[in-house]
């Protein structure tokens, strides 16, 4: 059995011709698959990397399980690697480097659709978040295909309406008449609480700490002016890149065309999505 964790990073508006300085140019939705045998080794290490680097969190108790309930914010790693100073930078990053190191070790999966919106362009923030979700529950239906195995989806609950907009986009699909589609994915999504689920902290933080500040970087330096576009993102680019594109699951269809893994949809400049990981 797997288990797809989601999470988000970016907001569902669309961004004027002129920037304010809180305009978000970048809309992230990603994921990590992960083996339920890993599981209790995964959240163990996580909670070990939790305890060394961030002592400070406002835990209830000593108890190593208790401290899963305060979180990592992946938009605090940000700004600590990309707008603070040198020690802050070096932690943040030091958290990073053996956060990915852990993922490695365990295998884990990561997919993500990332959108870079256009300038005075509309962008139906629903429908992004919808399709995205339909493309990364397409994804993990071939990865689960290829392993022999079921699955299922943990998303980070929204607002009600919306969780249940996305749950019955997957619901009308799965049960249709005739179906074939996600017949390897048990259920709809499931919308967990992110202060107990390991997986979806883990993920917030390669949302917003990693695949948010290196895409806007990417592809919006020259377009957007603004605190969420930040030269110093190229360090992080450079270092952690090449992690993520090793993280991906990436498949051919019968075409040979290779899908999933990290996919851009660029309205700024159309450059390749491999300006990601340049």
């Amino acid at each position: 059995m797997r288990i797809l964790y989601v999470d988000e990073s970016g907001d569902l508006g669309a961004l004027p011709a002129i920037p304010a300085p809180n305009d978000q140019p970048v809309l992230v939705l990603g994921a990590l698959i992960v083996d339920v045998a890993r599981l209790e080794a995964i959240t163990q290490d996580f909670l070990s990397l939790k305890r060394h680097w961030f002592p400070g969190l406002n835990y209830l108790s000593n108890n190593h399980l208790d401290r899963i309930l305060p979180e990592i914010k992946g938009a605090d790693l940000r700004r600590a690697a990309t707008r603070q100073g040198r020690n802050q930078r070096r932690h943040a990053i030091g958290f990073l480097d053996q956060l990915m190191a852990m993922l490695a070790h365990h295998d884990v999966k990561l997919l993500a659709r990332v959108w870079i919106k256009g300038l005075a362009q509309p962008f139906d923030g629903r429908s992004v978040y919808t399709s995205s979700i339909q493309g990364l529950y397409t994804y993990f239906e071939s990865y689960l295909t290829a392993q022999d195995d079921l699955g299922v989806c943990i998303a980070d609950s929204r607002d009600p309406w919306k969780n249940a907009n996305v749950a019955h986009s997957i619901f009308t699909q799965k049960f249709r008449a005739s179906s074939t589609v996600y017949s390897r994915i048990a259920e709809l999504p499931t919308f967990g609480h992110s202060e107990n689920h390991a997986g979806i902290q883990v993920c917030d933080i390669i949302c917003s700490a990693l695949l948010y500040p290196i895409a806007a970087e990417a592809y919006c330096t020259g377009h957007v002016a603004n605190v969420h576009v930040q030269p110093t993102a190229a360090a992080l680019r450079q270092r952690f890149g090449p992690m993520l594109k090793a993280m991906q699951y990436r498949y051919q269809d019968a075409n040979g065309k290779w899908i999933g893994g990290i996919v851009v949809s660029d309205a700024l400049a159309q450059r390749h999505a491999g300006a990601m990981f340049a």
